[in-house]
């Protein structure tokens, strides 16, 4: 019978040997304190500048991708695009510029 003590860093011994194996395969990444310095990562394409509530369920998006600015709805019934403009068409003050 194994003492509760040597079954305790069994159990943490395979926690540490299964995220280094899901580390090394690509599937889990460390973020924060605990991350790896001079380890690069993806730029990300994609942020979302800004979110408005407009109801419980109904709200608009503005979504940055690609050099693009997109307003987006989204609704119960789903999302479609309302405008789409230029990244670079945001003035001074953050307010967005005329349509394409």
């Amino acid at each position: 019978m194994l003492s509760p003590a040597l079954a305790v860093f069994f159990v943490l011994a395979l926690l540490f040997g299964l995220l280094w194996l899901a580390r090394h395969k690509g599937l889990a990444a460390l973020s924060g304190r605990w991350a790896v310095s001079g380890v690069s990562r993806p730029t990300r394409q994609m942020r979302i500048v800004e979110r408005l509530p407009l109801s419980g369920q109904h709200s608009l998006h503005l979504v940055a991708c690609a050099g693009r600015l997109l307003v987006i709805s989204v609704s119960p019934t789903g999302c479609s695009t309302i405008a789409d403009y230029a990244e670079s068409s945001l003035d001074a003050h953050g307010a967005v510029g005329g349509a394409r």
